[in-house]
């Protein structure tokens, strides 16, 4: 059985989304400093140029203009006022080649200067988005027209144009006013793919290291769910068999060796059992301290469950026999397992895990707390699954908390001739 609901459990959280802003929005405001400084020392060279050729009118305008924009440039590194530093920034940017183009008497007599002007949408788009960058562009245009009438005569332009640059001279100004422009928005949209295909880079990376993360917590047939958009999956199994083991005495043990040796000893075995349990194909469902819980035949069934959970259970103890450890004579595991119906599932939306549970999984459980150190301790339903392949010395009837007298049976090995299967 599987229950679905709409919502999907992997999200972006918003600390990441919050993290991705404030970085992005700090590589704003760094280019918006680097091309305003670039483009107030562009106005500067202009400014001397007008002036050292007798344009005094027209040499202040772009002067004026570095100097608004330094200004701007040290009120923003006092205050932090991004937004106000970006409008100011936008704004000059917009209004003063116009001006200048006006001061020097139209389109032609100015080189173009107007082409200065496209900077500001453009800068608009890549600092403040598509919707604010409209609304630069369209006034861009009104500006580009309303020069346009004015250079024709139709609407008059209120101000008496400077003398015009000589033909030469002029010709350099249209040279330097089609590629200064041209410069500025080809870095500035070369900055933007850069950051696109930075950005993509890191998604990509990102993107492989959760799949990774998610796939050391989730089954891969389960992570392929959610990541489809499913919401809660729940399933039963009618065969499955489940298997619990521990160190006996670990408590005294963990007192005696201390922090960092514990951490050490447990990180080498559940590493070890974590190799064992991938190459029989299982589920590990999680660790407790020295616990250490394994699934057969979820979330993928197979026939063979309780074959390999035993075969597995039986590696697990002979790594443990040789483990060349100091503390190895003294780490005995006791292994329970039992088989039956159970249901699985993904618990939890924020720190979601796959999770068993069921009657049989409270048996196999109590098989392992119940059982022998270095010993594999299976119920009768396991048993009878097992024992034509595996050599099983029954154990007698025991007392089991919850479930009362139950019989039991220890597993030594696989019987002779009869390999691994799966």
């Amino acid at each position: 059985m599987k229950t679905t609901v709409s919502g999907p459990l992997l999200a972006v959280p918003d600390a990441v989304r919050l993290s991705e802003r404030a970085e992005r929005e700090q590589l704003h405001q760094d280019l918006l400093i680097t091309s305003s400084t670039v483009m107030a020392l562009l106005s500067l060279l202009w400014g001397l140029i007008y002036l050292y050729t007798g344009a005094v009118t027209a040499g202040a305008i772009p002067l004026l203009y570095a100097a608004l924009s330094f200004i701007s440039i040290g009120y923003y590194a006092l205050t932090g006022r991004y937004h106000l530093f970006r409008f100011t920034q936008l704004l000059v940017t917009l209004l003063f080649p116009a001006a200048l183009m006006l001061v020097l008497g139209g389109f032609v007599n100015s080189s173009g200067v107007i082409l200065w002007s496209l900077t500001s949408p453009v800068g608009a788009m890549l600092f403040a988005g598509r919707r604010q960058a409209t609304g630069w562009f369209l006034a861009f245009a009104v500006l580009v027209i309303v020069a346009g009438l004015m250079d024709a005569g139709v609407l008059p332009m209120g101000i008496a144009p400077a003398s015009p640059p000589v033909v030469d001279l002029m010709t350099t100004f249209f040279i330097m006013n089609i590629i200064g422009p041209s410069v500025v928005v080809f870095l500035l949209l070369a900055y933007s793919t850069r950051q696109r295909d930075r950005s993509r880079d890191l998604l990509l990376l990102e993107r492989a290291k959760s799949e990774q993360l998610l796939l050391n917590v989730l089954p891969q047939s389960i992570a392929a769910r959610l990541k489809a958009g499913e919401g809660t999956i729940a399933e039963c199994y009618d065969e499955a068999s489940i298997l619990f083991a521990d160190i006996a005495g670990f408590t005294p043990l963990s007192a005696e060796l201390g922090v960092e040796l514990v951490v050490e000893l447990l990180n080498d075995i559940h590493s070890a059992f974590d190799a064992i349990v991938a190459r029989h194909g299982l589920e590990k469902i999680r660790t407790i301290g020295d616990g250490y819980m394994v699934v057969s035949g979820v979330p993928t069934p197979r026939p063979d469950h309780a074959h390999a959970l035993v075969d597995t259970a039986l590696e697990m103890l002979a790594f443990v026999r040789a483990w060349p450890s100091p503390h190895a004579d003294r780490v005995r595991h006791r292994i329970g397992i039992n088989s039956g119906a159970i249901m699985a599932g993904v618990i939890g939306r924020a720190k979601f895990s796959y999770d068993v549970w069921g009657d049989p999984v409270n048996v196999a459980s109590r098989m392992e707390s119940s059982g022998l150190p270095d010993c594999i301790q299976v119920s009768e339903r396991t048993y009878e699954l097992i024992k034509a392949d595996f050599i099983c010395h029954p154990r007698g009837t025991i007392e089991i908390k919850g479930k009362g007298e139950m019989r039991t049976w220890l597993v030594e090995g696989r019987r002779k001739g009869l390999g691994i299967r799966g």
